[in-house]
């Protein structure tokens, strides 16, 4: 247990530092894969999934009626958990659906913006101990909500001694996903950017991945759209006296377990609260099966943080900027309007992150490393395309053509001045257009 002034800025520098980068040779060799795919399509699909996965896929797509017959396998207990958090999903983004609009003015003139969903997206499914029926629907449900025309999933194809994950087959049933294809890695990445004989182009790739599939996302980033490339995941605690030691901890434990860059710091001004929790996180770590990912986790990257008071974790976490933020505190609504930079809050004993993760109805894709500061996370805006639109009537543009003009010639730029003035049969060198 150390202080926020012991810890300083060094603490924030190392958290920032976790984010995940290729090495030379990664990057150079998803650089090849993007190329080879780029050029041969399918053959350079199949090629590295037979490499990568040891697996051959005729690429050829599941449809509804394939993934639904796949689903059938998913367990009940599973499927009906996942259609309860799917409404509660459906339910949170339905809210952030905004309208196309238009405004007129006296004189004529009229400009709006018009708002679709993408034509269409790619989502990117791990295979294997990696695949998360939730991220599915956290990533398709606002996407089908935004109107999105088509939403493609690729995943890799099951090796031998397992079929296609049942519980993911379900999610992406439940959320609306059209259609599957069985290709993982760069690869996929690569065939959705540019599309191949047999899978489509997409606008957007969406969807979590290893360091080949993060990498690869870097580097058609500006062919397509792509939500994040995210680090490794983290939690933040603000706990003062009233906070329950055991829960804080488990709370704790529940992010360290994910990977051991993952973050899990808690921020008290109660010494007792600080020495508790401390217990309660050996006493937990060691019935956990995770144990051994955790204790690397906490070791490395876990904190007990003592503050002098609690506007000063407050000012703490704001320059953290945690992916997830929690405030075990006797009021903890009092602190939601000084929170400025979070991924996502939980507010209150019994909203622990996994709530988040899988139920709530808030989207867990969340930014990292500090880039709440001005990220946000997944949401129905992040799936659809803002066109404006401008009409003005003759009047309209007599009146503001000398401001245009002179707006023009400010910048050096005669031709948009010409393009103002030659509509109103108006001697363009009175405006000294050349």
């Amino acid at each position: 247990m150390i202080t926020i002034q012991q810890a300083g800025k060094s603490v924030i520098d190392t958290l920032r530092q976790r984010q995940q980068s290729a090495d030379g040779q990664v990057t150079q060799t998803v650089s090849d894969i993007i190329e080879q795919v780029r050029q041969r399509g399918d053959g350079a699909v199949r090629e590295y999934t037979r490499q990568f996965d040891g697996v051959d896929t005729d690429l050829i797509p599941l449809n509804r009626a394939a993934i639904q017959k796949l689903s059938a396998d998913c367990d009940p207990a599973v499927y009906a958990a996942l259609e309860r958090a799917a409404g509660n999903i459906r339910d949170f983004h339905a809210r952030q659906l905004q309208q196309s609009w238009l405004t007129t003015r006296p004189d004529g003139s009229f400009c709006g913006q018009r708002i679709r969903g993408l034509f269409r997206v790619g989502l990117y499914v791990p295979g294997g101990t990696a695949a998360y029926p939730s991220s599915v629907l956290m990533c398709a449900i606002p996407a089908k909500i935004a109107g999105v025309g088509e939403l493609i999933m690729v995943t890799p194809p099951p090796k031998d001694d397992g079929g296609i994950n049942p519980a993911v087959m379900a999610a992406a049933y439940i959320a609306g996903v059209d259609r599957v294809y069985l290709c993982g890695g760069a690869q996929a990445i690569a065939a959705l950017a540019y599309g191949t004989e047999t899978v489509p182009r997409v606008d957007k790739i969406v969807g979590p991945g290893n360091i080949y599939v993060a990498t690869a996302k870097r580097l058609v980033y500006g062919q397509v759209d792509i939500d994040m490339v995210a680090g490794p995941s983290e939690i933040l605690i603000l706990a003062d006296d009233s906070a329950n030691p055991a829960w804080a901890a488990a709370d704790m434990l529940s992010q360290a377990e994910h990977d051991p860059l993952a973050s899990a710091i808690l921020l008290t001004d109660s010494k007792t609260v600080a020495k508790a929790v401390a217990a309660e996180l050996e006493k937990q770590l060691a019935a956990l099966p995770r144990a051994e990912i955790a204790a690397r986790s906490l070791a490395d990257y876990g904190l007990i943080l003592l503050c002098a008071s609690m506007d000063e974790a407050v000012d703490f976490a704001n320059a953290l900027a945690p992916e997830h933020l929690e405030v075990l505190c006797r009021e903890p609504m009092n602190y939601l309007g000084r929170l400025d930079n979070a991924g996502s809050i939980f507010l209150g004993p019994y909203a622990p992150e996994p709530l988040g993760d899988y139920y709530a109805g808030p989207n867990h894709v969340l930014p990292t490393g500090g880039t709440a500061r001005f990220y946000s996370p997944l949401s129905v805006e992040s799936f659809v395309k803002k066109t404006a639109f401008i009409s003005y009537s003759c009047a309209a543009l007599e009146g503001a053509k000398e401001d245009i003009v002179t707006l023009a010639q400010a910048e050096g730029l005669d031709a948009h001045a010409r393009a103002a003035a030659i509509r109103f049969n108006v001697q363009c060198t009175m405006y000294n257009v050349q």
